[in-house]
């Protein structure tokens, strides 16, 4: 059943099923005045930690009703019945993306993938995006960021977790590892002449796509932007280049 919702997410073509914008706010006001102005440019946004805290429930059930679906990216990372319970009631909330760490181990995502059912597509994160060889290697992680995604994705697919979170850089390595099923979802995506901000591992929304990845999760290039509806825009174009070149 996970698989299968996953296979339906992924099978989206176009560009606006394909974009996540960011909501890195720190209360509803703001978060609901940036989503006035997209213009309809996308049906996703993300939730992350902050502005979840800031508002619980109720924001996501606001987002729900004006049609949008929800990426809540808590990045779960806890003793397993504890990150099961957060799964369920994720679940309950009726929320379509969910992220815990992979770093949790074994035990922890596979209890994870029981708790979650056909509506909601658990992801696990691998390395953030933050994070650069020596910032992992200061967590005690010898090697290279990319060889820990894949040790961590492996893992965790073989927990029965069906999509991951990594930076653009290591999405093709991924795909050449574990097929086209596993929904990869993207941060990390900066258009071209773009800031970097706290970003270590980037790249441009038509790379990450060409490479193979599902989604694109997008922040500050549009949510800082003049006119954020004509950024997200804009960041659509370049995907649709890439999955029109895909597509035939």
């Amino acid at each position: 059943m996970i698989e299968g919702r996953v296979h339906r997410l992924a099978t989206d073509h176009l560009p606006s099923d394909r974009l996540i914008v960011a909501l890195d706010f720190p209360d509803a006001k703001a978060a609901l005045a940036l989503v006035d102005r997209l213009d309809g440019a996308t049906r996703w946004v993300k939730i992350g930690l902050e502005l979840y805290i800031a508002e619980g429930n109720s924001l996501v059930v606001e987002l729900q009703r004006r049609g949008f679906s929800i990426f809540l990216d808590l990045k779960l990372h806890d003793i397993p019945n504890t990150v099961a319970s957060a799964v369920r009631a994720a679940t309950r909330l009726g929320v379509d993306m969910l992220t815990v760490h992979a770093a949790g181990g074994p035990e922890m995502l596979t209890a994870a993938v029981e708790a979650t059912d056909a509506n909601l597509a658990l992801l696990a994160v691998t390395v953030l995006t933050s994070m650069d060889n020596a910032q992992l290697e200061a967590t005690g992680v010898p090697g290279t960021a990319a060889a820990q995604v894949e040790r961590l994705a492996t893992m965790a697919s073989g927990c029965g977790v069906a999509g991951f979170v990594c930076s653009p850089i290591e999405v093709a390595s991924l795909r050449s590892r574990l097929g086209s099923q596993p929904l990869l979802v993207i941060p990390g995506i900066r258009p071209e002449g773009a800031s970097v901000g706290d970003q270590r591992r980037v790249a441009t929304p038509a790379a990450a796509i060409a490479s193979g990845a599902s989604y694109l999760v997008v922040g500050r290039p549009i949510t800082r932007a003049v006119d954020p509806g004509a950024a997200a825009r804009s960041i659509l174009a370049e995907m649709q280049a890439v999955i029109g070149i895909a597509s035939t």
